[in-house]
C-alpha cells in the first residue's frame, strides 16, 4: 500500500444501551476505556467493537438484514456483520445479552460470557447451546460514523440504540474498560466540558443530539426510518476538533482524500 493511501477502515458496531433512571429521565450506559489501548485508549465511550467474520453466520429474529442494509447504506452482508457485532459486543462488554428465548441460568450465562469475550468460542454457537436466538428487533439504527482517512486505525461504526431489557443489568465487567456507568446526556457533556472525562467527536455529538430527549422510550423511538448518510469528520491541519458535514470549510473530496487540504490549512 502507498504510504499517502489511508487505511481501509474496519467494520464495527456502538450501542447506545438505553435505560430510565430513578427519576425518570433518559440515561446511557458508557465505559473509559483503558489507557493504553490502540483505539480510544482513554476515552468514554458507548459499548461496541470490530466486526468478527463469524457474525455474519448467526441467525435472529427481527427485520431481515436487507432491511437493515437499506438503512446503513450497506450490503445484507455488512448489514448482518454490524446487527450481529453490535449484539455480540454488548453482551461481551456489558452483560447484556439482547436475545430471547429459554430462561438461563446466571451463572450459565457468566460463562458463556466469558468464553465469547476469549474468543474461546464463538457467539452463535454459544447461543445455539443455551437456547438463544437474537432478537434484532431490540436494537434501532441511529447513525454510522467513520473515522477520519488521517488515522492510522480506522473504523466504520455502525451506531444503534438498545433499551435494556427488563431483568437485565449492564455492569463494568470487561477488561477493556476501567469503569462504566450510567448517564444523563447532560451529565456527560459536562463532565466532558469540565475536563474530567474524555469524549470524541462522534459520541459527543451523539450525546449533544439525544440530550433534548426526556426518556428511553422517547429516544428509542426516535431512530431514523429511511437510510442514514455516513458520517467522515475532517481533520484540518491547526484546528482544535474536526470539521463535520455542514460546518464551514468541510469538503467531502477532502475529507474522503480525494483532492488536496492545502486550501483548508
Amino acid at each position: 500500500m502507498n504510504a499517502a493511501e489511508p487505511v481501509m477502515p474496519r467494520p464495527a458496531a456502538t450501542v447506545l444501551l438505553l435505560r430510565d433512571g430513578p427519576d425518570g429521565r433518559l440515561q446511557v450506559f458508557l465505559q473509559r476505556r483503558v489507557k493504553g489501548m490502540a483505539f480510544a485508549g482513554g476515552m468514554t465511550v458507548f459499548p461496541g467493537g470490530g466486526v468478527d467474520a463469524s457474525d455474519r453466520a448467526v441467525a435472529w429474529e427481527g427485520p431481515e438484514p436487507a432491511w437493515w442494509a437499506e438503512r446503513l447504506g450497506c450490503t445484507a452482508d455488512e448489514a448482518a456483520g454490524f446487527v450481529l457485532a453490535a449484539v455480540r459486543e454488548t453482551f461481551e462488554e456489558c452483560g447484556v445479552l439482547l436475545a430471547d428465548g429459554a430462561s438461563v441460568d446466571a451463572g450459565v450465562l457468566a460463562r458463556a460470557r466469558d468464553d465469547v469475550a476469549q474468543r474461546r468460542r464463538v457467539f452463535g454457537d454459544v447461543l445455539t447451546g443455551l437456547g438463544l436466538r437474537v432478537r434484532a428487533d431490540l436494537l434501532h439504527p441511529w447513525a454510522r460514523w467513520i473515522t477520519p482517512i488521517v488515522q492510522p486505525r480506522r473504523y466504520d461504526t455502525a451506531f444503534f440504540t438498545a433499551i435494556v431489557p427488563p431483568g437485565q443489568e449492564a455492569d463494568a465487567q470487561t477488561t477493556e474498560a476501567v469503569e462504566a456507568t450510567w448517564w444523563t446526556p447532560a451529565a456527560a457533556l459536562t463532565a466532558f466540558r469540565d475536563g474530567e472525562i474524555g469524549l470524541m467527536r462522534p459520541t459527543r455529538t451523539i450525546l449533544t443530539d439525544i440530550a433534548a430527549f426526556p426518556d428511553a422510550a422517547s429516544l428509542h423511538a426516535a431512530a431514523p426510518t429511511g437510510a442514514i448518510s455516513s458520517i467522515l469528520p475532517m481533520v484540518v491541519e491547526g484546528l482544535p476538533d474536526v470539521l463535520l458535514p455542514g460546518d464551514e470549510g468541510y469538503d467531502l473530496h477532502v475529507a474522503s482524500g480525494h483532492a488536496p487540504a492545502g486550501g483548508h490549512r
